[in-house]
């Protein structure tokens, strides 16, 4: 008899056994599957929702993992897609223009940071997902010096104490999350981490701005101990997500800026997870009032419907490419480069935040997840409770003692998780972090579901 035959297997127990017997899937122990860890068969989305093939709802808490902004199956985007797929699906960006890419890069420079002074980003070079855009800066930042004739020396790249900015080799190598670098540190180049700033890790009685100027020195040191030898920074600005959402005070991104500048080296903002109005503003550079020298698009660059990457770059880094030398131009490649597709369905999702004044509303939306969050943080295995506009985050630790952390048998994210998932809400924890990172058309009946299932999660994870 077939493992498939529907006769012995409902619709979702079907899918689940189809899948594992194909499929490898991202981020996954996959011994795990599909016992330890649930597998959740979606046949459709709907708003905030998942929807199961037996019609069960899941609240889709984490946006997809941080990519959908304006919830599933969006009519709009929707409609977008299917205009642009019946009048041009691909052409090769090398040699070829079309509409939907020259009017994104438009768009996307239009409303990008800005800082007085400072000559804009005014250039936007296209890629297909988060990964390969910092691959594209990173390349861009050594490229640029080596063409001025700084190669042997301008070498080296400045990243974060628990930073995360993707998992191919150039990403991975100035990601500080030991569980992704470790198995592949002989394959990676070597950076120089500097402190973070994260709030969490200050001492009792300092500030968040404090503790962020201290890691600004620090950082001010390591430049001057690699002088002359780095070529850019890069950093996610406000969050470090994949870290464990840990946040900082925007302080620290205005000191950045200014030893940049002192030490003549590039800024590049990875804004792939808290761009597009996750921290309260457009990009998350805009609160510290500063603006980068390339900046990292992805993620909610589509509103969630398909893979696309942007990196924006100012004049002054083309310029340095410009040559009767092929080998000094950036001939960086990829095949579905500025994608017709993926362009409309970005071009979609800008206009869906003008016509919904979505920004305006998240800060409503945010208010209230920071008054649900205040009540889970009084849990007693609530460490901290932190929020940047659309993202909160739960702290768990042994009695809510800082400092301390559940033993890892005790698979505290785990039993969180698939507490949750038992009550219709599709949390990920990031290790004994539970976040909250959902689409911008949550409403007010969905958020306190979130709320209470997130409470029982917790309850019955940590006891």
């Amino acid at each position: 008899m077939s493992t498939h035959d529907g006769a012995i297997l409902d619709e979702a127990a079907r899918w689940r056994s189809r899948d594992l017997a194909v499929l490898w899937h991202p981020c996954t122990q996959m011994r795990e599957h599909p016992d330890v860890l649930p597998l959740l068969p979606v046949a459709r989305g709907e708003g905030a929702w998942l929807v199961g093939h037996d019609g069960r709802r899941t609240l889709d808490a984490v946006s997809s993992w941080w990519t959908n902004l304006h919830g599933h199956a969006e009519p709009r985007i929707a409609a977008a897609l299917a205009r642009q797929a019946a009048t041009l699906e691909q052409v090769i960006l090398a040699g070829c223009s079309h509409p939907p890419a020259v009017e994104l890069a438009e768009r996307l420079l239009a409303i990008a940071p800005r800082q007085p002074g400072r000559p804009p980003l005014s250039k936007v070079f296209y890629a297909d997902n988060g990964s390969a855009g910092v691959e594209v800066a990173l390349k861009m930042a050594f490229h640029w010096f080596r063409n001025r004739g700084d190669e042997p020396r301008r070498t080296r790249f400045v990243a974060l104490q628990n930073g995360y900015h993707g998992e191919t080799l150039g990403a991975l190598s100035v990601t500080d999350v030991p569980l992704y670098r470790r198995t592949y540190a002989p394959l990676l180049l070597e950076p120089v981490f500097a402190p973070s700033p994260d709030a969490w890790l200050a001492p009792a009685g300092q500030s968040a701005e404090g503790f962020a100027e201290d890691a600004a020195d620090a950082l001010a040191h390591l430049l001057d101990e690699h002088a002359g030898e780095v070529c850019a920074i890069v950093l996610e600005p406000l969050v470090q997500c994949a870290g464990g959402m840990r946040m900082h005070h925007p302080a620290y991104l205005r000191r950045v800026r200014e030893l940049c500048d002192v030490h003549g080296i590039f800024l590049i903002a990875d804004e792939i997870a808290v761009g597009f109005g996750r921290t309260g503003t457009m990009f998350a550079c805009e609160q510290a009032g500063i603006q980068p020298d390339l900046m990292c698009l992805s993620k909610g660059l589509t509103g969630g419907f398909l893979p696309l990457a942007a990196v924006l770059a100012t004049q002054a880094i083309y310029d340095g490419f410009l040559d009767d030398s092929r080998e000094r131009a950036f001939l960086h490649s990829h095949s579905y480069t500025g994608n017709p597709l993926a362009c409309a369905a970005a071009l979609a999702s800008l206009d869906i935040f003008e016509a919904d004044g979505v920004l305006e509303r998240n800060r409503a939306t945010a208010a209230r997840m920071g008054g649900l969050a205040h009540e889970i943080a009084a849990l007693p295995h609530v460490a901290e409770a932190r929020q940047c506009g659309m993202i909160v985050a739960f702290e768990l630790a042994p009695d809510g003692r800082r400092g301390t952390r559940f033993d890892p048998a005790r698979q505290v994210g785990l039993r969180a998780y698939r507490a949750a998932l038992e009550r219709g809400v599709l949390l990920r924890p990031l290790g004994d972090v539970l976040y909250w990172m959902p689409p911008y058309c949550i409403d007010a009946a969905q958020l306190d579901l979130l709320a209470n299932v997130t409470a029982h999660a917790i309850r019955e994870a940590t006891t």
